[in-house]
């Protein structure tokens, strides 16, 4: 079976050189605990391999047997810009990661959409004042999970698509956007996934839901990875369980492994030692 890498290079080792062609994987974790890291890495890894093959290999190495780099790389953003998201990548990845991988992104700001269903003043996140017929444009524009359908029909087929975040869509929860549309939303990826062949990388705080809609993205997606922060003594560390994950689960238990303890590096996200049953 064909594989799409994450761009880790320790899990990618580990499960036969990455995700089955075709999933959906749901991100979950803490603030913090590791979950956005290893997001952007997987987009910035997956787009040096595009760009640059020498430093690709520098900081990753070859691709497993099985593997498949995506044909492209997407990074869909509710609430920021290319230039935010890049800024906050450079804080845990090498310069020349973060400069070069992104290059081969295709960023999708759906912040304007985002934000037009919120009070926040239009200044804050648009370029320019609206005139009159701006607003009317506006208004006829598709709903913001619209544009998002649409935007994953034109960009998923064969390639990287991360989104960022569930969560955002959660704090909408109102007039506009209810829980049954974004579980909907979650389950209809999942379903349309199968033609994509891609991988779709699903990011959710899941401190903003309760444990019964976690439950539900859960069961929607293909694959579950959980952060979370560890704390022992004085110290804590970040840690990554696979919940659960068709086609790969079986492999990290074959080899005992429970728990992954994980590091941010030049690279960004990776496996820093393995927990296993004793």
């Amino acid at each position: 079976m064909e594989r799409i890498p994450f761009g880790i290079r320790q899990l990618d080792s580990i499960i036969n050189g990455g995700a089955p062609v075709g999933s959906v994987v749901l991100l979950s974790g803490e603030a913090g605990a590791g979950s956005r890291e290893f997001m952007h890495t997987s987009a910035l890894v997956n787009g040096l391999q595009q760009v640059d093959a020498e430093s690709h290999d520098l900081y990753y190495g070859d691709l497993s047997a099985d593997a498949v780099a995506p044909e492209e790389v997407h990074y869909i953003s509710f609430t920021a810009s290319e230039s935010q998201l890049v800024s906050e990548m450079r804080l845990a990845m090498a310069d020349e990661v973060v400069e070069k991988g992104s290059e081969a992104v295709q960023f999708h700001d759906l912040s304007e959409r985002y934000f037009h269903i919120s009070p926040v003043p239009r200044s804050w996140y648009a370029s320019e004042s609206a005139s009159i017929t701006d607003l009317r444009a506006r208004h006829e524009r598709e709903e913001l999970l619209g544009t998002l359908g649409m935007t994953l029909n034109e960009v998923a087929p064969g390639n990287l698509v991360v989104i960022d975040s569930l969560s955002d869509l959660v704090s909408s929860i109102g007039d506009e956007i209810s829980w049954s549309d974004i579980s909907s939303l979650v389950a209809g990826i999942q379903k349309a996934a199968h033609e994509w062949g891609g991988l779709i990388l699903l990011h959710i705080n899941h401190e903003t839901l309760s444990d019964v809609r976690h439950g539900q993205l859960v069961d929607s997606s293909h694959g579950t990875m959980e952060f979370a922060w560890e704390t022992g003594g004085s110290s804590r560390a970040r840690t990554l369980v696979v919940r659960q994950f068709r086609g790969v689960l079986s492999q990290i238990e074959a080899e005992d492994i429970v728990q992954f303890e994980t590091e941010l590096g030049d690279a960004g996200f990776d496996i820093s030692d393995v927990r296993k049953i004793r």
